[in-house]
């Protein structure tokens, strides 16, 4: 039961950091508001990281910036990293 609400967490994380992406690549585009780099990472770190990473490349978004390039990616590896131990952890 954990497991399955931690996945559609996951997926909904994931899911709105790829929108998060979508949409301030668009206000970029018009020159609106945009969405800060705070909350773009902050929904990386909660869980959110490949998302906002597939829709960076996607949207062709903040790829320029080196903490984007490298640092979405790398929040992912932990978080991926911090998946892998627990259910070792759990299932051992």
């Amino acid at each position: 039961m954990l497991f399955k609400v931690m996945g559609i967490y996951l997926l909904l994380m994931n899911i709105i950091g790829f929108s998060q992406m979508g949409i301030d690549k668009k206000r970029a585009v018009r020159g609106a508001w945009r969405i800060s780099e705070a909350s773009l990472f902050l929904t990386a770190l909660l869980g959110g990281a490949l998302g906002s990473t597939l829709g960076m490349h996607y949207f062709r978004h903040k790829t320029r910036h080196w903490y984007f390039r490298y640092g979405m990616p790398a929040i992912f590896a932990a978080e991926l990293f911090l998946s892998v131990y627990l259910f070792s952890e759990y299932h051992s």
